[in-house]
């Protein structure tokens, strides 16, 4: 659970980055005294050394004081579960023969990663776990 808060928050603060509605959020999301990677995708700037979920000062995708977004609560609840329930029900797979991605970003009104294509499958939770272990008739031995 704390990996998966860590990488919604750490889509956030890319996600954000280039913003400009005063103040400027790219300023502080990708200020570099304030995050261990603050200019790659890497949601370890959101873990301590014991993986637990921190969440720095700077972090502000939903801006701050009497302008902060009154639906914070509400996206953060929505993102969560969007994400967990695709996580859960699909397995995304970088195309073998796309090469690497391409990670500059393009600039509008907010900022957003290159055009690209992901494959995906429906999970096969079974097919998951023989992978891990070894499954006789209904006994799980690892």
């Amino acid at each position: 659970m704390p990996y998966m808060q860590a990488v919604i928050h750490e889509i956030q603060r890319l996600a954000n980055t280039g913003t400009i509605i005063v103040p400027n959020m790219a300023s502080v999301l990708c200020e570099e005294g304030q995050w261990k990677f603050p200019h790659e995708f890497n949601p370890e700037n959101f873990l301590d050394d014991n993986g637990d979920f921190v969440k720095p000062e700077a972090f502000v995708p939903f801006s701050v004081g009497p302008r902060a977004c009154l639906g914070e609560g509400l996206a953060r609840t929505e993102l969560f579960l969007v994400l967990v329930t695709l996580l859960r029900r699909f397995q995304f797979v970088w195309p073998k023969n796309a090469g690497e991605p391409d990670l500059k970003p393009v600039f509008g009104l907010t900022i957003s990663p290159q055009p690209f294509n992901l494959e995906s499958t429906v999970f096969q939770f079974k097919t998951w776990m023989e992978t891990r272990f070894s499954i006789v008739g209904d006994n799980l031995t690892s």
